[in-house]
């Protein structure tokens, strides 16, 4: 039986060993996944420790998938918990773009050149640009182009319609290029 899932096993059994070890190995990672869905270091400590509560007291549920299983399912009890909390102050749902607004069709861009000057641009300042575009837009291109959502699982989390979420990344990225390009052009 793997490592994995025999301290899943024991922390379902209640063994505190078991549960300090699984905070003790996972805790960072999941800190630094509240860090990305929080507004301050201490709302993500607070989501954290809530999510991990969250997990022991729902690891009953976790099905071993294989090496990697047990985090990935822990992340996403963590990113749902960081959601919910958001949900409840309401900050997302206030700031989701309205699909009356939007081109039946979305356009691709004419060169294609933004992604190679986005690899020019220093990862702390791409970092900031991600971190100024509204909360709801910033919201979903994290979930899709840093954790691999799908939009269909993004609008489930968020309780958006799919479409919603391929919008918000659409104008996320739209709204990153216009950002990139102005960098770029500062630097000439």
């Amino acid at each position: 039986m793997s490592e994995e899932r025999i301290l899943a096993k024991e922390c379902s059994e209640g063994k505190d060993k078991a549960r300090e070890e699984l905070y003790r190995r996972y805790s960072a990672r999941l800190l630094s996944l509240c860090l990305r869905y929080s507004d301050s270091r201490a709302e993500a400590e607070d989501c954290m420790h809530d999510a991990f509560v969250r997990i022991l007291e729902s690891i009953r549920k976790y099905k071993y998938n294989g090496e990697g299983s047990l985090y990935s399912w822990m992340a996403r009890v963590t990113i749902n918990h960081c959601f919910d909390s958001a949900r409840k102050r309401r900050r997302i749902r206030a700031s989701m773009a309205r699909l009356e607004d939007l081109p039946e069709q979305m356009e691709p861009q004419e060169d294609g050149g933004e992604e190679k000057r986005a690899e020019s641009v220093p990862p702390e300042r791409l970092r900031q640009m991600v971190e100024e575009l509204p909360e709801a837009y910033r919201t979903v291109f994290k979930l899709y182009a840093v954790d691999g959502m799908s939009h269909k699982e993004i609008g489930k989390l968020l309780k958006i319609k799919e479409r919603t979420s391929s919008s918000n990344y659409y104008r996320a990225r739209q709204i990153l290029e216009r950002k990139v390009r102005e960098y770029y052009e500062s630097i000439r």
